[in-house]
């Protein structure tokens, strides 16, 4: 009986012959038992079989693996999901002449195979449940029909009690699970009463506490004398008295303990040893259930979830496994087993990636046991702190050579499992890794021929640049002229005889023809000799140089593009040069025109061609008055200037033939709206003035231009517009005209917008700047140069620059008599 002395009359006083004689039958009883143990749980085994073979019409073998699917199903040991078929069927225990055998109408079938070993979890010197004893099967068989609906450790709590409270005077059982800093938690209970199950519901990590050392020792411990019982103990329950024997059951499984299942009992006495055996064996029985339900510390609940994990890991770069710990009898960890591992995970055998599914460390890794690595294993299991060692040397044996390796490890806990990763320092592996990723970045790989042997070796590079599959193997030289272009054969053909025969290094392009198109490739090679000066082995490498060689022809035509485009544009600045010269003469200083003073200032953008579309007339008309305009066509360029030519002209023509400036307007208008000389249209805005010298009267208009600026007796003000749109924007477009008498003295400016314009500015800061501009350039004394002076203060000429200041002279004692006498007698100007 389990916990009991199997030495009868053993003491002090027995001789030394006697003891030893008491030991080898203590043995030899314990093996007996194992026996029997073994025997019922087959028994057990058997029968169930012959009901599944029954029920599903199936052979013992397919039976068998029936059973332990369903017991991996919901999470039982084999024998548990016996007892729970048998318990659905209503049978008791056969008669011995049939135990251990299956129905007649199956005993043809095999018996479960020999090969398979059933898992250490399922052992049946473990979990035995002496199916000889008639007192003790019919609980049991109770308890295990009627834990198939069982579903939290409150139904398992409340079953336990009535099961057992009829035959072993059971009256309340409490069950506990381990959670964090190893405290228990109440999952279950049933008899003690909603006030003690409130009362003692958390049971802190203290000594002297009756469940947790069941927990710790992993044994029973058995409380049946209140008094002594209390002077020992901390004991559970209010009051003591209330129940005088006791009993506190490690729930049995892999590991250590995590669940406890107490017993209470209301009367007096110890437990006897049949009652003791019920206990642990029904105990075993709800292990299933109870393993279930452990909280933090119970089943790892990512046993299912390994597949999901190993699809992570697949797509992981770097080495990484999965390790779940494997624990002895006492609960030591002895091993870790390989789960899932990525990859890139290598071990000293040289198997990778999943063929180190189902390993242990310990086979992989044979002498990392007993280091800080390993002791860092277990400090992070039982703490969940992250592991992160220092990089530390290893010494392996592979293929017989000691080596040594550097590692970097880190660990972390998964559940109840470990997620390892590494990083593995040794030069020879950095150096390989450096020299793969300077092959793959230099679009280059190494291949070597040993010509005594007549082998070929490719590196991984090569079947990329050949696009060539690796299954395939190193392409033979024989092979490689059916892949060249036909024009490059006789040059390469003659650089490998060079090679082969005289040892002289070689450095060839040549092309190849693949399945995405030709490929310009190089090689470089250089051969080795023996004594004798004979080749026996090649090394070199081929790069591509398609990429390169597309760049370099892109490049070309780019040149040739530029070239192109360089040549157009020196024939436009030419031309535009000699048409700026012909349409746009500047004068070098102020002229004079019906009276009046002129400043002209053109000065064309820093950038692209010389002439934009700003233009400007300053003309005398035959009837002696003048007229003055100021245009800035849309864009630069031939078409701009084309259209700038247009309206000079036009305009010219149409106001010396006596046409109002209003109707002027209108025509260039009309004239834009059909003219072809731009094929995205043309836009233009302008500001045109006629001067009448006998009564100084300007008549003007304007067609979306900037307004005029008067400066008159030490203040500047803009001119009111007149009605206008741009030119070339409508067809229904009108324009009014205004007029102003100009006095002696006066500074009119007319100008285009790059004298006012700034990026990002608004026109009217612009506008306010010139009027302050212009009046310091007056008080400075600047007046005959004022069109210059302006234009040259701005920097950096984004756009073109027109300005025409037209000025009254002040003439003291000259009456508007005398000033239109001596006006009309002046030779006429005509200036463009």
């Amino acid at each position: 009986m389990e916990g009991e002395s199997v030495l009868p009359g053993a003491g002090d006083a027995a001789a030394p012959e006697v003891l030893a004689l008491a030991k080898v039958v203590a043995r030899l009883r314990a093996e007996v038992a194992d026996l029997e143990n073994v025997a019922s749980v087959n028994a057990v085994l058997e029968r169930a079989k012959g009901v599944v073979m029954a029920r599903a019409d199936v052979p013992a073998d397919a039976a068998y693996q029936l059973l332990v699917d369903a017991a991996a199903q919901h999470r039982r040991t084999l024998l548990e999901e016996c007892w729970i078929t048998l318990g659905r069927t209503g049978r008791g225990s056969p008669p011995p002449s049939q135990a251990g055998r299956a129905p007649a109408d199956r005993a043809s079938g095999p018996p479960a195979p020999a090969s398979e070993p059933v898992p250490s979890a399922f052992h049946a010197s473990r979990y035995v449940i002496d199916t000889g004893h008639a007192a003790g099967r019919q609980p049991l068989a109770r308890l295990a029909q009627e834990l198939a609906g069982a579903r939290t450790p409150g139904e398992v709590a409340e079953l336990l009690r009535s099961v057992l409270g009829d035959t072993e005077d059971v009256d309340a059982v409490l069950i506990y699970t381990v959670v964090a800093a190893g405290s228990l938690e109440l999952a279950g209970h049933a008899g003690a009463g909603e006030a003690m199950a409130e009362q003692w519901s958390h049971i802190p990590p203290l000594s002297g506490v009756a469940a947790l050392e069941a927990i710790d020792s992993r044994e029973a411990v058995w409380l049946e004398d209140p008094e002594l019982d209390a002077a020992r103990y901390q004991l559970i329950g209010d009051p003591p008295g209330r129940w005088p024997s006791r009993a506190w059951l490690p729930v049995p499984g892999p590991g250590p303990a995590t669940a406890v299942v107490g017993f209470f009992r209301t009367r007096q006495g110890p437990f006897d040893g049949h009652t003791r055996t019920l206990l642990k064996r029904a105990v075993r029985l709800c292990s299933g259930l109870l393993r279930e339900d452990q909280g933090t510390q119970g089943l790892d609940p990512l046993d299912e979830d390994v597949d999901a994990i190993q699809s992570i890991f697949d797509a992981l770069s770097g080495p990484a496994v999965l390790l779940t710990p494997l624990r002895s009898e006492s609960g030591e960890i002895e091993d870790y087993r390989i789960d899932a591992a990525a990859p890139e995970s290598l071990d000293v055998a040289g198997r990778h990636g999943k063929e180190l599914v189902g390993r242990r460390v310990l086979e992989t890794y044979p002498t990392v046991a007993g280091t800080a690595l390993w002791d860092g294993y277990i400090a992070t299991l039982a703490t969940g702190v992250v592991y992160e060692g220092e990089p530390f040397t290893y010494e392996e044996v592979a293929a017989g050579v000691q080596q040594q390796s550097v590692y970097s490890v880190r660990a972390a806990r998964l559940g109840r499992r470990l997620v390892v990763t590494w990083i593995r320092h040794d030069m020879s592996e950095r150096e390989e890794r450096r020299l793969a990723d300077m092959q793959r970045l230099g679009n280059l790989g190494w291949a070597g021929w040993n010509l005594m042997t007549d082998t070929i070796t490719w590196s991984d590079q090569v079947y990329t640049i050949f696009d060539r599959d690796p299954v395939l193997g190193p392409m033979p030289l024989e092979e490689l002229p059916r892949h060249l272009v036909a024009e490059d054969l006789p040059r390469l053909a003659a650089a490998v005889e060079r090679l082969l025969g005289d040892g002289e290094a070689v450095d060839q392009p040549f092309r190849i023809t693949t399945d995405h198109g030709v490929r310009h490739l190089r090689i470089v090679a250089e051969a080795h000799t023996d004594a004798d000066g004979s080749p026996v082995e090649v090394h070199g490498f081929f790069q591509d140089l398609t990429a390169q060689r597309d760049a370099e022809l892109a490049l070309v035509e780019s040149e040739r593009a530029n070239l192109v485009q360089r040549g157009m544009l020196k024939a436009e600045r030419a031309l535009a040069a000699r048409l700026q010269e012909t349409l746009l003469p500047v004068a070098e200083r102020s002229m004079q025109l019906a009276g009046l003073c002129v400043d002209v200032a053109y000065v064309p953008a820093d950038s692209g061609i010389n002439v934009g579309g700003d233009w400007y007339s300053a003309i005398e008309l035959s009837d002696k008055s003048a007229l003055f305009v100021v245009g800035d066509v849309a864009g630069h360029g031939l078409a701009a200037v084309g259209t700038m030519a247009q309206l000079r002209f036009t305009t010219k023509g149409m106001v010396i033939t006596g046409s109002p400036l209003p109707d002027v307007l209108r025509l260039l208008n009309t004239l834009l709206m059909h003219t072809e000389v731009d094929p995205h249209g043309a836009t233009a805005t302008m500001v045109m003035g006629r001067y009448q010298p006998w009564d100084r009267r300007l008549t003007w208009v304007r067609a979306g231009h900037l307004p005029p600026l008067l400066i008159r007796g030490g203040e500047a003000s803009f001119l009111p517009q007149p009605e206008g749109s741009l030119l070339g924007a409508a067809f229904d477009s009108s324009y009014g005209q205004d007029v102003v008498d100009l006095l002696p003295g006066d500074h009119l400016l007319l100008y285009t917008d790059g004298l006012v314009e700034e990026p990002g500015e608004d026109i009217e800061e612009g506008l306010d700047r010139l009027a302050e501009t212009a009046l310091r350039l007056l008080r400075e004394g600047r007046g005959d140069t004022l069109s210059r002076s302006l234009a040259a203060l701005r920097p950096g000429n984004r756009d073109d620059i027109c300005v025409l200041d037209i000025n009254l002279p002040d003439e003291p004692g000259e009456t508007p008599g005398d000033h239109e006498s001596r006006v009309m007698g002046e030779n006429s100007v005509h200036r463009t």
